[in-house]
């Protein structure tokens, strides 16, 4: 079984955003930034002792946009954070922002205007020093109006325009006060002008063309294949490249991924995205599995005008007859929690929601008898990540147990979503999501999947609906509110609507496992969403 994708999801142009990354939501010298062959024959490797190769596993594609602006592939959006810099990057596990090609924070966070002073000597890839220009290069794509990018989502509400005020002074003016904006501007890693302004780069982009700022320059990129990076000698940031040159293959089958980092032919010393069942094995021979709980989740998402999913009783029976307490022991070999919220219980703005999914099979069928239902046939279509697939066997179970005939259809996730995006007709979608690539703010997570004009709401035909209308309109004034206690209420309280309504939700929230090699690594710590952070990590 694959685990082609990552667990993150869309948002405009999906086609161009995740093509080969897929739904899931982890992971170029500039002769080598464009796409390559598909071959291994350029690994990275060579040194020894301290100036070895690191060699990574990422067990989702390398074959999707790595346009930063745009992308939501695990593969590239964890390779561009070794790659690129944003004004404030985030620590991979907390989230707080720190100084990254900026000088400093604001002094004052609830400001409308913030000024920020670039890195003296901060140069990209190509030697040539990062301008104050390269900034407002990137907001102008993000914040027009007229280009359809991921990251437009995630600053347009607040974000008024950024300006130069001098070669290494930007201002950014917000529309009203937003501290949460901080932790977001490492969403927009800053390019080259000079080299993305150029006609069709930011195809090239979409293919592999990555040039930065960052620790690390890629050195070659094979899709389907390999990425391979080496330490920028003239990096003077934060965090300082701890390896010379890394290789960090795609393996999206997983019992070969699990096959290149134990036993005699191991070749590599750190893979994410390790399957529950092998844990005890990789752990007996020495090495170092861990994870953590977070926004990973399998959600099922309706064609709400196909009927009778446009029947909010439908949705909901389909959810109560789900045993996901079951799932959660079956399938993720206890490595997960049934959904009590669209947020994880682990996320800060948690609050269980007024409608939860507990197994009950009497309310399932009684309310699919109020909606005057009976002898329902459903397809779900499925993307073919193995921990997903896994589940899928409970969920047929349960839903012919209520009367709903189920048919099982897993397929490659760029299949799933060319027909998404193809409008082709539908019932009920079954894949996995994180929105903690982007971040642990309950706002941006909740705009991500549920924003009026992104492509999840597209794919549901919902955004018409009344009620949707008046969720956008409760979500608007929610960021809008100064108070943080009562917007994490705001958010609570129009987050029970999108449980009641259930048109795009999750039923179980799972964990991603690591291992690596503590003999040969540390300062590894592993994250909650798809992908490796290197950063802080060194050889032994």
């Amino acid at each position: 079984m694959r685990d082609d994708v990552t667990p993150d999801v869309p948002a405009p142009r999906r086609r161009s955003l995740l093509l080969g990354a897929g739904v899931l939501g982890a992971g170029a010298a500039l002769a080598g930034c464009s796409a390559g062959p598909e071959s291994t024959n350029d690994t990275g490797g060579g040194g020894s002792g301290k100036d070895r190769t690191l060699t990574a596993v990422i067990g989702y594609g390398n074959d999707g946009s790595w346009d930063p602006t745009q992308t939501a592939s695990a593969f590239a959006m964890a390779a561009n954070n070794h790659i690129y810099e944003g004004l404030l990057d985030t620590d991979p596990i907390t989230r707080a922002p720190y100084p990254a090609l900026a000088t400093a924070l604001p002094a004052d966070p609830k400001a409308t205007t913030w000024r920020f002073t670039l890195r003296d000597g901060a140069t990209f890839h190509d030697g040539r020093p990062v301008t104050a220009d390269d900034v407002v290069f990137v907001f102008d794509r993000i914040l027009d109006p007229k280009t359809q990018t991921l990251a437009k989502g995630f600053f347009a509400s607040w974000l008024e325009s950024v300006r130069a005020a001098g070669a290494r002074t930007v201002e950014l003016r917000l529309r009203f006060p937003f501290p949460d904006g901080l932790a977001r501007l490492t969403l927009a890693k800053i390019m080259p002008a000079h080299v993305y302004s150029r006609p069709g780069a930011w195809d090239d982009a979409v293919k592999g063309l990555a040039v930065g700022s960052g620790p690390y320059r890629q050195t070659a990129h094979h899709p389907k294949s390999n990425t391979t990076f080496e330490a920028f000698a003239a990096y003077n940031g934060p965090r300082r490249p701890l390896f010379r040159k890394m290789n960090w293959l795609t393996i999206v089958d997983a019992s070969s991924r699990v096959a290149r980092i134990s036993g005699t032919g191991a070749g590599a010393q750190i893979a994410d995205n390790i399957p529950y069942a092998n844990i005890p094995r990789l752990e007996q021979g020495g090495l170092k599995v861990a994870g953590g709980a977070g926004m990973n989740n399998l959600f099922l998402m309706f064609d709400t005008r196909h009927k009778p999913f446009d029947d909010v009783r439908v949705r909901q029976a389909l959810h109560y007859a789900i045993d996901s307490e079951k799932m959660v022991r079956v399938a993720l070999k206890g490595h997960g929690r049934p959904a009590s919220s669209f947020l994880n219980e682990g996320n800060p703005s948690h609050r269980r929601a007024k409608t939860v999914y507990d197994y009950d099979p009497g309310k399932a069928k009684a309310l699919l008898r109020a909606a005057g239902v009976s002898g329902l046939n459903v397809e779900i279509m499925a993307v073919n990540v193995s921990w997903i697939v896994d589940c899928l066997p409970t969920i047929k179970s349960c839903w012919d147990a209520v009367g709903v005939r189920t048919t099982l259809a897993p397929q490659e996730t760029t299949a799933v979503f060319t027909k998404l995006d193809q409008r082709r007709d539908y019932q009920v979608v079954a894949a996995a999501s994180n929105p903690n690539q982007f971040g642990l703010d309950a706002d941006l997570i909740m705009r991500y999947n549920h924003g009026p004009e992104n492509l999840w709401m597209r794919y549901t035909r919902w955004a018409d609906d009344p009620v949707a209308r008046r969720l956008f309109a409760d979500m608007d004034r929610a960021t809008r509110e100064p108070d943080p206690a009562r917007k994490k209420a705001m958010i609570q309280d129009y987050i029970d609507v999108v449980a009641e309504q259930a048109v795009l939700y999750p039923v179980v929230h799972n964990e991603l496992m690591t291992a690596w090699d503590p003999r040969e690594l540390t300062g590894i710590r592993p994250q909650p969403y798809p992908g490796v952070n290197l950063l802080q990590a060194r050889w032994i």
